[in-house]
């Protein structure tokens, strides 16, 4: 993908929106609206689409602010000083950097996977690797800023972050006694990184 900003980069954008997932998506919805009304009938059918749109109309501006803090927080997070970091970071003190950086990783990924791939073929270990995927998956402020919040309230979310926030770091203690031989830096697009 170019770089944020890039000519070709909306248009890389859209395709992916409305690639071969999103229609499966559309098609599966259609599915079981047709489901629903022959199920529950009309008045059921209507009644669930309006409080649809509710949610969509409240989740929305949520969902925008949430991205726009992403982007920015992405803009100002420095991968190749977070990098050198982790790198330098041995030991506990690695976990810790990696559950942090999982943490403040914003969207998707396609931000968060690069950025594994920029550890990996700086030679981060294998327990950092875990760790920071393990915490960008689990514990990522933006999705519990779009998600969680909204949806499960303010007291369910911190509980979930609370009881979540030592398992990457377990993960990554797990990750580094298994035995396991293959040079990571030498996998997918952190080749290009060593050279």
């Amino acid at each position: 993908m170019s770089e944020p900003g890039g000519p070709e980069s909306w248009a890389e954008v859209v395709k992916k929106s409305f690639g071969l997932s999103f229609w499966i998506f559309v098609l599966v919805a259609l599915l079981f609206a047709v489901i629903c009304y022959n199920v529950l009938g009309k008045h059921d059918f209507d009644a669930t689409l309006r409080s649809d749109g509710e949610m969509i109309t409240s989740l929305l501006p949520r969902v925008i602010a949430a991205q726009i803090v992403a982007g920015l927080i992405w803009v100002l997070v420095s991968r190749e000083r977070m990098s050198k970091l982790v790198k330098k970071s041995r030991g506990k003190r690695g976990l810790l950097i990696a559950t942090a950086a999982g943490i403040i990783t914003p969207g998707g990924p396609m931000s968060a996977y690069p950025f594994l791939a920029i550890l990996a073929g700086t030679g981060a270990d294998r327990g950092i690797l875990v760790t920071y995927i393990t915490s960008w998956a689990l514990l990522g402020v933006q999705r519990i800023i779009v998600w969680d919040i909204p949806l499960m309230g303010m007291d369910f979310s911190l509980l979930r972050f609370a009881v979540g926030l030592p398992l990457p770091i377990v993960a990554g203690l797990i990750a580094r006694r298994i035995p396991f031989t293959v040079d990571l830096r030498d996998l997918g697009p952190a080749r290009g990184e060593r050279q």
